[in-house]
């Protein structure tokens, strides 16, 4: 299998954690190193990788991918740099910091004949996937109102100090809410309109930690919310169609697996434990159901075969720059609302 050598703009909890795993289990896949800025963390785990001290040593070595798994607010500067070099590109989310600058990296990407993909692994989480299911089955007739939610109980500010202080790519509408809104659009499509409200509600944030957004659909209202003061949860998948619900938890094992060194499999990875099943209560046939269902194993390795397959073979890549710019598109949208307290129109 023809290899695609692989660098990494970092290897922290990201790097360690969301990629190198995954790369590592791909036989198709070659690490060739990460920068690394002080400490020398990659060649504790693949000795005969290289770690660079700057990015132009990296960007002048023979790789032929780079992920930009930097914080947010790098992304558009270490990606132009990227693709300026004639490498590939895999860009964390949120994919930049405004609108303009997703479509300048879109652009370029496809100026240079070049893949240039998001890194959206939650479309490959097992209770996604799973409602993708059944939404793909049409179980609950035609659907009215739907909720996604990523909430979290946790009031303590993040150590990390670039999530915590004002700049273009901090908040959870830039952190979570990418996760959400991408969901959101990849099930039902680009709305019309959107209605945001952004708030602080942790002592001492300096940052967004509270999202409600709405897209609007001719027949259809769906409601994203994210925050930090959720200590009993709601379910995060909320489906209300003419015929049925579809109430499903956020019950994805493959981010704390891997925070605990599990390395993943293309077999049984992914799989959610019984009790976390979606609950369907619809109709069909006249006949009223009410019963648990089984959820659809989720792996995030599909996101990289799919990378492999488009730069090696020209598929699509699993999401695009396109769709990236499609969520700034929201993003910015969200923000316009809640400062001119309306709906703004798409």
């Amino acid at each position: 299998m023809q290899k695609i050598k692989t660098a990494l703009l970092s290897y922290g909890m990201s790097g360690k954690v969301f990629h190198a795993p995954f790369l590592d289990l791909h036989s198709g896949f070659e690490i060739t190193g990460a920068w690394e800025r002080s400490k020398r963390l990659i060649q504790s785990d693949f000795p005969e990788v290289k770690s660079y001290a700057t990015l132009e040593a990296l960007l002048q070595d023979d790789c032929d991918l780079v992920i930009v798994n930097t914080p947010v607010g790098t992304h558009f500067e270490y990606a132009k740099q990227v693709l300026l070099a004639g490498k590939h590109a895999i860009v964390e989310k949120a994919f930049t910091t405004t609108v303009s600058e997703a479509q300048e990296l879109d652009a370029l990407a496809k100026e240079k004949g070049l893949q240039l993909a998001v890194f959206q692994n939650r479309r490959w989480d097992s209770d996604f996937k799973t409602v993708q299911k059944i939404l793909q089955d049409k179980i609950l007739g035609d659907i009215v109102e739907a909720e996604i939610h990523f909430d979290r109980y946790n009031p303590n500010l993040s150590p990390k100090v670039h999530k915590e202080t004002q700049n273009a790519g901090a908040g959870i509408l830039k952190d979570l809410g990418p996760h959400i809104i991408d969901q959101a659009l990849c099930l039902f499509g680009f709305p019309d309109a959107v209605n945001g409200d952004i708030r602080i509600t942790r002592a001492h944030s300096l940052v967004d930690d509270w999202i409600d957004i709405t897209l609007f659909y001719p027949d259809l209202r769906v409601r994203l919310k994210a925050g930090f003061f959720v200590r009993e949860p709601h379910p995060s998948y909320t489906l209300h169609g003419k015929k049925g619900s579809f109430l499903k938890a956020r019950g994805d094992v493959q981010e704390d697996e891997l925070k605990l060194g599990k390395k993943p499999n293309t077999t049984d990875w992914g799989t959610e434990p019984e009790h976390l099943k979606g609950l369907l209560h619809t109709e069909s046939n006249g006949t009223i159901i009410k019963e648990f269902i089984p959820t659809e194993q989720g792996n995030y390795y599909a996101f990289f075969e799919g990378v492999y397959q488009a730069i090696l073979h020209g598929k699509k890549v699993p999401v695009s720059a396109t769709e990236g710019v499609q969520v700034m598109q929201i993003i910015e949208a969200a923000i316009a609302s809640h400062q001119q307290q309306q709906r703004i129109n798409l």
